[in-house]
């Protein structure tokens, strides 16, 4: 689509360079844990809350290096990319500080939120495209309509990258408190910060799971098949978790990892969204708090001693957390 971004091969080096150019422009968020759920899952947890990140998720790490990187070079006038959401948001805030014109794509029923917040960073919002393929067509007429530069949500090195920093930043403090990580639990849309996550836990033994809400599981069954293989997104609560196919440079990265494939259902996503709130006292967004439902699940006594678990976002619909916070569970779906 002519975004002008030379795929290459990633490494753990690109995710440290990458931590380095974010030294004072991102927020280094808090580890967190609580008793209960380490009760509850047999095992310490590690909470990487990148709900407090800028933007409202760790989306802002791979936009600010993406976006950033292609400002420094100069020559740019504008980017234009597709999301659910917050990777839309955080490019229009990365674009913003750069003095930089943003189009971002967003879906049909994209929360009200996420919307706003990307009018409110100076941002172009073009509705449309109810599926990831739609709305990359989309961007591939505004590209060429203006000749900004596509920032892509999956494919991008430098957002790979960035995102993978998150990661980092959990599994370094994990190690400098005596309690290294092995186990890691991502959640999975395109498969983007699954991916920075395993460059992150490259040459370490960490056991990589990706969680994926049941029946947007396109990285499960690519996994399976050792091909991408797309799905037509199921509903589900976490609506940043079901792009129609893992992104072809994550799905490259994580089968080569090997990395875990977890699927949970509603159910056990407005569980741990629950959980995040009353035992950390930290408001997750569904797709962030999908990231507990499947340690949980994966957690296995004696086996894993310290997982890390990402709560990669926590932009959230007021009702949404109201309609949560109500139903005491039996939402819609059980988990698999």
């Amino acid at each position: 689509m002519g975004s002008a971004v030379t795929q290459r091969r990633l490494a753990r080096a690109d995710v440290e360079e990458a931590a380095r150019f974010l030294e004072g422009r991102v927020v280094r968020t808090p580890v967190v844990r609580s008793a209960a759920l380490d009760a509850r899952a047999g095992a310490r947890l590690l909470f990487k809350a990148e709900n407090l990140q800028d933007g409202g998720s760790y989306k802002m790490r791979g936009a600010t290096v993406a976006v950033g990187r292609l400002a420094e070079a100069g020559g740019a006038t504008g980017v234009v990319c597709q999301s659910t959401g917050n990777h839309a948001l955080a490019v229009a805030l990365a674009a913003l500080r750069h003095g930089l014109a943003a189009v971002v794509v967003l879906p049909p029923d994209a929360p009200p939120t996420k919307v706003r917040q990307a009018e409110a960073a100076g941002a172009r919002v073009v509705v449309g495209g109810a599926s990831a393929e739609e709305r990359l067509r989309l961007v591939g007429s505004i590209h060429a309509e203006t000749g900004y530069a596509v920032i892509d949500a999956y494919d991008h090195p430098d957002v790979v990258a960035g995102q993978g920093t998150a990661a980092l930043e959990l599994i370094e403090e994990a190690e400098r408190a005596g309690t290294p990580l092995d186990a890691l639990v991502v959640p999975v849309g395109g498969g983007g910060g699954a991916a920075g996550a395993s460059l992150a836990a490259a040459g370490r033994a960490i056991d990589l799971y990706g969680v994926e809400p049941i029946g947007c599981d396109s990285l499960a069954r690519s996994l399976a098949a050792g091909r991408r293989v797309p799905v037509v997104p199921a509903p589900t609560l976490a609506d940043g978790l079901r792009p129609t196919c893992v992104g072809a440079l994550p799905f490259d990265i994580l089968h080569e990892a090997g990395i875990g494939a977890v699927r949970v259902g509603d159910d056990a996503i407005s569980e741990a969204f629950r959980l995040v709130l009353s035992e950390l006292r930290l408001l997750a967004e569904p797709s962030g708090a999908a990231a507990l439902a499947g340690a949980l699940r994966v957690a296995e006594p004696g086996i894993h001693r310290t997982i890390g678990v990402l709560l990669t976002g926590g932009n959230v619909e007021g009702a949404l957390v109201a309609d949560l916070l109500a139903s005491g569970g039996n939402m819609t779906r059980e988990a698999a």
